[in-house]
Parts: structure tokens; sequence; C-alpha cells
């Protein structure tokens, strides 16, 4: 994520007062199902999670913590109703980067369109080792994959939502760890 974060250090730095930032308590939203999203985050503290929501579950299909980068991606992009929830899991603090700022940034010059297109890479291989997760039948080899990605992952996130992200119950995540 380093190489990330010189985009989003030159980013903050270049449009100083234009980033907001925001805090938000344990619980709140940062964006709902059905809102556009128009904003991408970076979170300075605290941890988010992405959600998607059944008539039976919450189903965690993302997580954010400090030096991520977070939004609801499809929304962003389409600029169409999203269909994820972002909350905050505990006390967070994002910078929040209007989407215009951002593409004016990155139309300024070719190595802000070259950490852009990075940074784009990145999200979209993350997001293809959660679609692989996902095919994934063992439970045990779930959680090692995760790990291998995020080893400090159960020190940001609590045990209940990295069960949902795992598909699996509290009890058999704990079962496997304990193991």
């Amino acid at each position: 994520m380093s190489e990330n974060l010189d985009l989003i250090s030159r980013l903050i730095v270049s449009l100083g007062d234009e980033i907001e930032s925001q805090v938000y308590a344990k619980g709140e939203f940062v964006i709902r199902e059905g809102e556009v999203e128009r904003n991408f985050y970076v979170i300075e503290s605290g941890a988010v999670r992405v959600f998607y929501l059944t008539e039976h579950e919450e189903q965690v299909v993302r997580f954010g913590y400090q030096g991520s980068v977070i939004a609801s991606l499809s929304s962003f992009f389409n600029e169409s109703p999203s269909e994820f929830y972002i909350d905050a899991i505990r006390k967070t603090k994002l910078l929040v980067v209007p989407k215009s700022y951002l593409l004016e940034y990155v139309s300024q010059c070719a190595t802000n369109l070259h950490d852009y297109n990075r940074l784009l890479e990145v999200l979209i291989t993350q997001q293809i080792d959660r679609e692989i997760d996902l095919l994934i039948s063992s439970p045990t080899e779930r959680l090692k994959r995760v790990l291998r990605r995020s080893p400090h992952l159960f020190q940001q996130i609590p045990l209940k939502y990295i069960a949902s992200y795992l598909r699996m119950t509290p009890e058999t995540l704990s079962r496997i760890r304990n193991s």
C-alpha cells in the first residue's frame, strides 16, 4: 500500500484545504445502500467495514483501516446508487476526497495519472483476491489466505466481522484459530 500512499500524500498536500476531515462514531454510516458515492476516503485512524445486506444477514465484503483507501467503488465509478453500506466499526477519522477534486488532480499531469492507475490496479487486485476467497470451500484455507494478505487483521477488526468476511460463524472461526 505504500506506493499508493505516495499518490494519496501528494493529493492531500495539493488539495490542502479542499479536503475535509470527518470523524465517525462506532456504528455511524459513511454511506448507505441506495446513496450515490461521490467521494473516496483515506482512513487516518480507526476502521470501517463494507457490507452487503441480504434479507437474512450482513455480509462483510471489505475492511478498511489506517492508510486504506475506501469507497463504494461501483457507485463511485458509475454514479449509481450504492449496493453497499460502509460503517465505522470503531471511532474513525476519514479524509474525504470528492470525486471531482480527484479527477481534476489526476488530469493535471502524467505522474498523477500513472499513480491513480496504479492505485486502481491495487484495488482491482484486492477485489480479485476477495473473489477467489469466496470460491474456496475450506474455511481454514480462506482464513490462511486472508492472514497472508493481512496478518494484522485480528488487531484491527473485531472477530464477528472477520467471521462474516470469511463466511463462517464466530464460533467456527475461533475453533479454527485455536486448532
